[in-house]
């Protein structure tokens, strides 16, 4: 068992070098992008499915409260937190509207949209995606894969480089840290 183990980090370390050789120098000019909104008095808006919703609600709180240093906290809202409004929407609108619905109630321009989907192929991901777009928000998604459809609606796609969803969401939320704590030193 622990050479499985030994496989497992090996695998994780592997697949976060590979996704950095590729997105390096993005990470860094997102990370900008996020931090001016920021500084323009903007928000940032996540959401996602399963694991990538917690993703999402771990990102907004590493916004909002600190993730290395004391400071200011950050707008940031997760969209996978109220219950009564997934619920209400996926009964009375349908599940793939969940987000897109409430991007259209909170997203205006200059926000930024972040999509997560492992697969990229999340019909309310993608759909929140495209609302956040017409509303003048810059999009981001975090993907996988090949990257799917959501690579397509996006203004910024991070894919990465792996079929394993486990892999894939380690490497998302190292990603998620990674522009936090960039965004930190920025703003």
């Amino acid at each position: 068992m622990i050479e499985r183990v030994r496989d497992i980090f090996r695998q994780s370390a592997e697949v976060k070098l590979a996704f950095l050789e590729l997105y390096g120098e993005l990470i860094v000019e997102v990370a900008g992008i996020i931090a001016t909104a920021l500084k323009d008095k903007n928000k940032v808006i996540l959401f996602g499915n399963g694991g990538s919703a917690a993703d999402a609600q771990h990102i907004a709180a590493e916004l909002i409260g600190r993730l290395k240093k004391e400071r200011q906290p950050l707008p940031a809202i997760a969209l996978t937190t109220d219950s009564s409004v997934l619920t209400a929407l996926g009964n009375d609108y349908g599940f793939e509207t969940v987000f897109e619905r409430q991007i259209e109630a909170l997203c205006f321009p200059g926000d930024i949209a972040i999509g997560i989907t492992t697969s990229g192929n999340s019909e309310n991901v993608i759909r929140g995606l495209k609302k956040a777009h017409e509303l003048g928000a810059t999009t981001i998604a975090f993907t996988g894969r090949n990257g799917g459809r959501v690579a397509q609606v996006a203004h910024y796609s991070f894919i990465v480089p792996s079929y394993e969803t486990q892999r894939i969401q380690e490497c998302h939320i190292t990603l998620g840290h990674a522009i936090c704590e960039l965004v930190e030193e920025m703003i």
